[in-house]
C-alpha cells in the first residue's frame, strides 16, 4: 500500500510525483541528521526538502531552514562555522501529540488546580 498510498497523499511523505520531479528535475545537495533529504533545481531557482517521515516543518534543523529560505547561499556544512558546544539540539513541535506540555489544572490531567492561597481577594462591584 506504500506505493499507492503515496501516490495520492503528501502527510506523510513525499507523493510519488515529488519523488519523480526530484530525481528528473533537482540535483541531491546533503541531508541532515534525521535523514531529511535537501535539494535544488539543475537550474537552480528552486529549492525543496523531501521528509523522511512526516511532513512537519519543525523536523528542519535551523542551517537547512536558513538554505531553504536563501539565508545562506552555501549548503550549511560549508558556509556556516561549527555550532558551539553548550548549544542543544532542535527538537520537534509537540503540541497536539501525548508528549505536549500539560500545566497542573490542564483538562488532560485530571483539570485539578491547588486551592488559592489566601492572597487573592474576588472583586465586587460597588
Amino acid at each position: 500500500m506504500g506505493f499507492f498510498k503515496n501516490l495520492f497523499t503528501w502527510w506523510e511523505g513525499a507523493t510519488t510525483g515529488t519523488t519523480l520531479y526530484s530525481w528528473r528535475n533537482g540535483r541531491k545537495v546533503g541531508a541532515d541528521d534525521l535523514g531529511n533529504a535537501y535539494f535544488e533545481g539543475k537550474k537552480g531557482g528552486r529549492r525543496w526538502v523531501m521528509y523522511a517521515g512526516s511532513n512537519d516543518v519543525s523536523r528542519v534543523p535551523p542551517e537547512w531552514y536558513a538554505w531553504l529560505t536563501r539565508q545562506i547561499d552555501g549548503v550549511p556544512d560549508e558556509a556556516l562555522p561549527p555550532p558551539p558546544k553548550f548549544l542543544k539540539a532542535p527538537t520537534a513541535n509537540l503540541t497536539g501529540t501525548p508528549d505536549a506540555y500539560r500545566p497542573a489544572g490542564a483538562l488532560e490531567r485530571g483539570g485539578r488546580r491547588a486551592a488559592a492561597t489566601g492572597d487573592y481577594q474576588a472583586w465586587t462591584p460597588d
